[in-house]
């Protein structure tokens, strides 16, 4: 454990929460480019944002081929420079786990070497997210940091990995393999049944097909249910969205496990919704809080945004957990994005393109 944060005890379900092609991030930054793209549905039509990754997937591959060996090694080294600021060491992370491909994923690989919990914790979350084989060998060598991230990519061939260590001694653990496993099985099972909503991530669960937000938060907080079961609900309330679908989330933050309050934040910050803010905030201010749950809950108050969070923000950059002042100080960078005019978070290529 480094300053109240083991990557063992991770989800490994990501930081901050910035998708370079989900629907309100393109409406508040660039509305043509969005109506070339998005039309003019609303980003939780299934049928829009399947549409609109497709389109966006073509949009990639071209850059794949654009992008030269030179460039993403340039972007790599950022990465794996701890004299470089971590705030920019991030972007240079996304950005790299935006363009995929073997040469990102050794330099994603590379950095696993750095003394940072937090940002090898974001590692492993970007090679499961882009659910690439080629990453299954580096997250076994790491492997009581990834667990969840093996779950992501969701290749069977790592199920008898997970599953010596879902009865971990460390409940984080155990718990996160555990529902890596049920994800996988549930894949193979319902391998007719695609993943669909308004977010390009890749989640530990599917959402549940429940549609009512009473019946959903019911089975969220019971904690007499699977935890599998409760993630489904959590999921499903988080890609229904609106402030009901916020505050019965929110609840979650006062549940048994951490790992389960760390996912809640999670999606809190992927939601976006100001309504999130208050439970957010008193959870990062808890000192008696899991630094796991702090973290997430800083980084949700980054992606959020609002005029609220930042004296939060900046006023927990300086505490004494390391994982926390670090989660606050991508958290402030986070904050300015959201409120400033660059089109994108993950901007190492634009970044290489200015410098030229």
């Amino acid at each position: 454990m480094r300053d109240g944060l083991s990557l063992s005890q991770s989800s490994l379900t990501g930081l901050f929460h910035f998708r370079l092609l989900e629907g309100e991030k393109w409406r508040k930054k660039e509305p043509a480019i969005l109506k070339t793209h998005f039309g003019s549905v609303r980003p939780t039509d299934e049928r829009a944002v399947l549409t609109a990754t497709a389109q966006a997937q073509r949009l990639l591959d071209l850059l794949h081929i654009m992008v030269t060996e030179k460039e993403v090694e340039m972007i790599g080294r950022t990465l794996v420079d701890s004299q470089q600021p971590l705030k920019d060491r991030f972007r240079a992370l996304f950005t790299l786990r935006n363009l995929g491909g073997p040469a990102a994923i050794d330099w994603i690989g590379k950095t696993f070497a750095d003394d940072s919990a937090l940002l090898k914790h974001e590692l492993a979350y970007c090679l499961g997210q882009m659910q690439d084989e080629r990453a299954i060998p580096i997250l076994i060598e790491v492997l009581q940091d990834i667990r969840e991230a093996l779950g992501a990519i969701g290749n069977p061939k790592v199920l008898d990995i997970l599953k010596q260590y879902a009865d971990d001694p460390v409940i984080e653990v155990a718990e996160t393999c555990q529902l890596a496993v049920k994800r996988i099985e549930w894949l193979q099972e319902n391998q007719d049944k695609p993943i669909t909503g308004p977010y390009c991530s890749v989640d530990p669960a599917p959402p549940a097909e429940e549609v009512d937000v009473g019946k959903l938060r019911q089975a969220l907080l019971d904690e007499s249910r699977p935890l599998f079961e409760r993630y489904r609900a959590m999921f499903a309330l988080r890609n229904m969205g609106g402030e009901a679908a916020v505050l019965a989330l929110a609840d979650g933050l006062q549940c048994d496990s951490a790992l389960f309050r760390h996912e809640i934040a999670y999606v809190l910050g992927q939601m976006q919704h100001e309504a999130g803010v208050p439970q957010l905030t008193a959870s990062l201010e808890s000192a008696a809080e899991n630094p796991m749950v702090r973290h997430e809950c800083a980084e949700a108050l980054g992606s959020i945004a609002k005029a609220s969070c930042l004296a939060t923000l900046q006023t927990y950059a300086q505490d004494k957990e390391r994982v926390v002042r670090e989660s606050c100080e991508v958290a402030l960078d986070m904050y300015n994005y959201e409120n400033g005019t660059d089109f994108q978070y993950a901007d190492g290529l634009s970044k290489l393109k200015t410098s030229d």
